[in-house]
């Protein structure tokens, strides 16, 4: 793989874990890996600059705090471009691919149609990204090799978390490019909360983040224009005691979007983010009670 942040890290994806597992919470960042395979770049029409215009940058950054506060951060070093864990496992575009797709491929979400599949057509405003076809046995050997692992993983931290806690609360992590689509009062969003429209947790919970983002200063907006996507509705079981939120941060807030590097705000907003997971963690506290409550 080519690294583009770091030195190749030795997995695809990680967990970094707490010494002592503290939290009902789980965190999730699963478009901020920047290390672009280079059998990937060699087949693909665009530069590593404007394939990164699809990467959460940094994303796995702002939350590295939650460990030291007793939540699993679970993070891809394989890029969005590549290959998307937000996705259903068979989101793929029969146009890209030489041969027929197996049967069990959905090939016509609206997230297909846009080129944003499971493997993505496209990125930035959109930009082609392959210079031929892939065969049906390289893509379906990305799923296999990644999308899989990845998943067992992430369903492993939630199932776990609600052995121990009663519940589990995971945060999927993302950022989104400044632009005028970003409508929240007074002006542009600084963050989009979603939880599919309150089907995916616990109400207490999406407002115990907006509450603290407002008193924070934030703009803060609730599921539009981003509502979740397949990980918050997937994952997202409240009365199974498996809730899921999505948080989306504004990239003008924490880096430089053109030269895509941090700037001087990136400590406040990690600080802030934190400030955020302790408000959930203290929801949390509350949804426990209930719990414990409701079984007396």
């Amino acid at each position: 793989m080519t690294a583009t942040r770091q030195d190749e890290p030795r997995t695809a994806f990680e967990t970094l874990a707490p010494a002592r597992r503290t939290s009902p919470l789980v965190f999730n960042s699963p478009h901020s890996g920047a290390f672009y395979p280079s059998d990937f770049l060699a087949a693909s029409r665009l530069d590593a600059v404007a394939l990164r215009r699809s990467e959460d940058m940094f994303v796995d950054e702002l939350f590295t705090g939650v460990v030291e506060r007793g939540a699993p951060l679970l993070r891809a070093h394989f890029p969005r471009a590549f290959l998307d864990v937000n996705r259903e496992p068979y989101e793929l575009d029969p146009r890209m691919f030489e041969g027929r797709l197996p049967d069990h491929c959905n090939t016509r979400s609206m997230r297909v149609a846009g080129g944003l599949g499971t493997i993505a057509r496209v990125v930035g405003e959109g930009q082609e990204i392959y210079a031929r076809r892939l065969t049906v046995e390289e893509g379906l050997a990305r799923i296999e090799t990644f999308y899989g692992p990845y998943h067992r993983a992430l369903r492993g931290l939630v199932e776990d978390t609600r052995r121990r806690f009663g519940f589990a609360l995971l945060v999927d992590c993302h950022s989104m490019p400044s632009g005028p689509h970003l409508q929240a009062e007074g002006g542009k969003a600084d963050i989009v909360i979603g939880d599919r429209y309150g089907t995916s947790c616990a109400s207490a919970f999406t407002d115990a983040a907006e509450e603290a983002l407002r008193g924070l200063g934030y703009r803060v907006a609730r599921n539009k224009p981003y509502a979740g996507g397949f990980i918050t509705e997937h994952y997202g079981r409240p009365a199974t005691g498996f809730h899921a939120l999505q948080i989306e941060i504004n990239r003008s807030l924490y880096m430089d979007e053109r030269r895509q590097t941090k700037h001087d705000g990136f400590a406040k907003t990690a600080a802030d983010l934190m400030r955020t997971a302790e408000a959930l963690e203290n929801a949390a506290a509350g949804h426990a009670g209930l719990h414990r409550t409701a079984a007396e």
